[in-house]
């Protein structure tokens, strides 16, 4: 009678959690829908809020949360029960899980003012069971564990092999609030909740440990555990042992230290999981977070990206975090951790926790420097009140967002008019901050030629944007925070000052370790990316390049080169012969409604580096010009002289200019002439291109100067002998209309279809400038002056459309 009582229990018990589960599937969806608008709302994205609206929605988010949890967690406890729960299980090293779940609780712990522990045998604890299923158990016990253990407390994590060498046990013990005797019993029941943990986290489920209960019981395993109220609790998981047929394969395989995440060092460490999966492989990272697009951090600072992770995501929305790298890549990872020392005799890295400060030394066989750049803020000396910022990471760029939050600052000075510079000045703007950008330079935007680089200022300042050339910070004012940035003629107002003036490569620890520097001062390695010690690799910021045009050593730091040298040294790593061949130092960027690209050399790097240089500047439209959707663009060409070989392009402007500027870099990557250049047979269609391409058009251009048909003045040259008021006619030969609306200061205006009917009335004796709107019109017209016997005529290059200065 009693057993047929206990099997009714037991099936109305199953009966209703099966309700219970179907439940939680129909409120999955909804939840999830009810917490995207919750933020919407509470990000002000659907208006403004009035405080108590906000803190009434603010109530409701917090509710909803526990909701949202306790419905994943209900359909966590479902999966458990599945028949199939053991298709998934596997033998595998404990050990590395447990790492694994270390990581990922480190800065939980940290941020609470718990000490995390971590203590493994140090031989292989082979299990069989699901990894995922496993690292849920071990998350669940750390986070009680942190959740309950007060400030200035301890949690321990530990596993190790039992005396009889039959199981496996894992303890999770800490010094916090414990269980009441009377709660004891019931701690393994769902939604059970001990009475001291309600008071002190209100908002639980009391799943967890049900949960827990039930997948060890899965595992063949078991749970136990032990407390005493007001001094803590130890749990103690004993699963059974198994040998580990990949144990020799283990202790053999190759070992991989990578110091530095971010691009390089997690390419290098997924491409060598790839090629080589009985490598052990170690991340080494300073920072919290390991693998993120640190271009994007201005986008995050604009508000346009709303949530950090999806810049540490995969396109699929993984988030890659330490887990993921265990858990998918088996990769080990230790984040705030720092490499302090490389042990080359003994092949040693001595590392330190950040959090924890204790020392420990790890192995390699192969070691790969990915330490990156660092903000070069040497530039002003002196105190740096609150508000003097970097951004060079996610960290920088959650301080940049918090202080933009209070609602406090409203002006702001970036320090230096290069990449990050410009982009941030637009992310700040959309925060409604006003922007006054200091360089040091006679032009912002070192990437291109000045003619090119004052177009992009003006644009900044049609924007609203204030830029000052020529100009160094000297220092900044203010106590607890910034009131004034300081320069060698000005003092702004300014409650944020960013630090873009720049870029170093981080080369402490390879300095330390005796490793070759190159010229540039980042890392020298050879087209395999070994250093100077064959075993150990340098890849990304930290690492010295070849220009493919000059051949010389160079600087360039980039995100997908970093990821390119990532590929390639992991290549090696594993015994391959794969080469970098080098950067062009192709970039591009977004400022406001301008793109910005360039590659190869520009005018004064080619000058610099000895070549006799030719360019051009050739705007035009960036498809059919009929089209609405057609915006403008402008492309300057370099070229040798001497062998018409490409040497560099940019482009600027509204249009697609990051189309050309990759077909450039491809034509200059094989060393193709500008005549080669100009016969490509590219793609055509109205909707993307003229039918001669930008980039065509401006290869030409560029063979017409090359074979003398085209004589040239650039704008700043025209400008300077404007100012010493040389002797010379500036020829308009647009039409009235376009004259009317803008032109150049004391210049003629000869419409180029009336051209030929007032030759007598322009000087032979003088020099002539012909300009139009884009150059095209003038180059007719000089052409046509040429062959009426006029030897001194020349064309602004780019015509009207690319002059920089002031007009009537």
């Amino acid at each position: 009678m009693e057993q047929h009582r206990d099997s009714e229990h037991k099936g109305k018990e199953g009966q209703r959690v099966g309700r219970e589960m179907l439940l939680a599937h129909q409120v999955k969806s909804p939840m999830a829908a009810m917490m995207s608008s919750l933020e919407a709302l509470l990000g002000g994205y659907a208006g403004s809020l009035t405080p108590k609206q906000r803190r009434l929605l603010e109530g409701m988010r917090r509710k909803a949360r526990v909701i949202a949890r306790l419905t994943q967690e209900m359909l966590q406890f479902e999966s458990l029960t599945s028949p199939t729960l053991e298709h998934d299980f596997r033998a595998f090293d404990l050990r590395r899980l447990c790492e694994a779940v270390y990581q990922a609780h480190r800065e939980r712990a940290s941020a609470r003012g718990v000490e995390l522990h971590l203590d493994l045998a140090d031989r292989p604890l082979g299990v069989r069971g699901s990894e995922e299923v496993l690292r849920e158990v071990l998350g669940e016990f750390l986070t009680n564990a942190i959740k309950y253990t007060p400030r200035h407390g301890r949690v321990r994590l530990s596993a190790v092999l039992s005396p009889a060498g039959d199981s496996v046990i894992v303890t999770v013990s800490d010094t916090g609030i414990g269980i009441p005797p009377e709660a004891q019993a019931h701690i393994f029941e769902e939604f059970y909740r001990a009475p001291n943990a309600r008071r002190l986290e209100p908002d639980g489920t009391g799943m967890g440990l049900a949960m827990v209960r039930r997948a060890v019981q899965r595992h063949a395993g078991a749970v136990a555990f032990h407390s005493r109220e007001g001094e803590g609790s130890e749990f103690t998981l004993t699963l059974p042992y198994v040998a580990l047929k990949e144990e020799a394969a283990e202790a053999t395989g190759r070992r991989v230290v990578i110091i530095g995440g971010v691009a390089a060092g997690p390419k290098i460490a997924a491409k060598v999981a790839r090629l080589d999966p009985g490598a052990r492989i170690t991340i080494i990272e300073r920072g919290t977070f390991l693998a993120y697009v640190g271009c994007g951090l201005p986008e995050y600072v604009s508000g346009r990206v709303r949530d950090q992770r999806e810049l540490m995501s995969t396109a699929a929305g993984v988030l890659r975090d330490p887990v993921f790298f265990h858990m998918e890549k088996n990769i080990a990872v230790l984040n705030r951790s720092e490499a302090v020392n490389i042990d080359r005799q003994h092949k040693e890295v001595v590392v330190l926790d950040r959090v924890s400060h204790e020392q420990r030394r790890i192995p390699y066989d192969v070691l790969a420097l990915c330490t990156g750049g660092r903000a070069d803020d040497s530039a002003v000396a002196g105190p740096r009140p609150a508000g003097v910022l970097t951004l060079h990471g996610v960290e920088d760029a959650e301080a940049l967002r918090r202080l933009l939050a209070t609602g406090e600052a409203r002006d702001a000075v970036i320090v230096g008019g290069g990449l990050l510079g410009c982009t941030i000045a637009e992310a700040l703007r959309e925060r409604g901050m006003r922007i006054t950008m200091v360089e040091m330079r006679p032009q912002i935007l070192a990437i291109l030629d000045g003619d090119l680089a004052r177009l992009v200022a003006r644009h900044l300042e049609s924007r609203g944007v204030r830029v000052i050339v020529g100009e160094k910070v000297t220092g900044f004012v203010g106590d607890d925070r910034l009131r004034e940035v300081i320069t060698e003629k000005r003092r702004i107002p300014a409650e944020v000052a960013i630090l873009a003036v720049g870029v170093r490569p981080e080369v402490t620890l390879a300095q330390r370790a005796g490793l070759v520097l190159g010229p540039t001062g980042a890392i020298q390695v050879d087209e395999r990316l070994r250093t100077s010690d064959p075993n150990i690799y340098a890849a990304g910021d930290c690492a010295e390049k070849r220009h493919i045009v000059t051949g010389r050593p160079c600087y360039i730091p980039r995100g997908s080169t970093a990821n390119k040298e990532g590929r390639v040294a992991a290549i090696n790593i594993c015994g391959g012969e794969a080469i970098f061949p080098g950067v062009l130092g192709t970039t591009a960027l977004k400022v406001f409604e301008f793109n910005v690209a360039r590659t190869g050399l520009n005018e004064r790097e080619a000058r610099e580096a000895g070549y006799n240089v030719e360019t051009c500047i050739a705007p035009g439209p960036d498809r059919a010009h009929y089209l609405p959707t057609a915006r403008r663009l402008i492309l300057k060409l370099v070229a040798d002289r001497a062998n018409r070989r490409l040497l560099g392009a940019q482009g600027i402007g509204p249009g697609d200019v990051a189309k050309r500027i990759d077909v450039a870099a491809t034509a200059i990557s094989a060393g193709m002439t500008v005549d080669q250049v100009a016969n490509l047979d590219l793609a055509y269609a109205p909707h993307y291109s003229e039918a001669m391409d930008n980039i065509i058009t401006a290869a030409n251009v560029l063979r017409n100067k090359l074979d003398g048909f085209f004589v040239g003045i650039s704008a700043d040259a025209l400008k300077a002998r404007m100012e010493a008021r040389e002797e010379l006619l500036l020829l308009d030969v647009r039409t009235p209309a376009e004259h009317d609306e803008i032109a150049l200061p004391n210049s003629r205006l000869v419409p180029y279809g009336l051209l030929r009917t007032r030759l007598d009335s322009l000087p032979r004796d003088k020099e002539i400038v012909v300009y139009c709107d884009i150059g095209l019109r003038a180059y007719e017209a000089a052409l046509f002056l040429h062959h009426a016997g006029f030897r001194n005529v020349k064309v602004l290059e780019g015509g009207i459309e690319c002059w920089p200065f002031e007009t009537t």
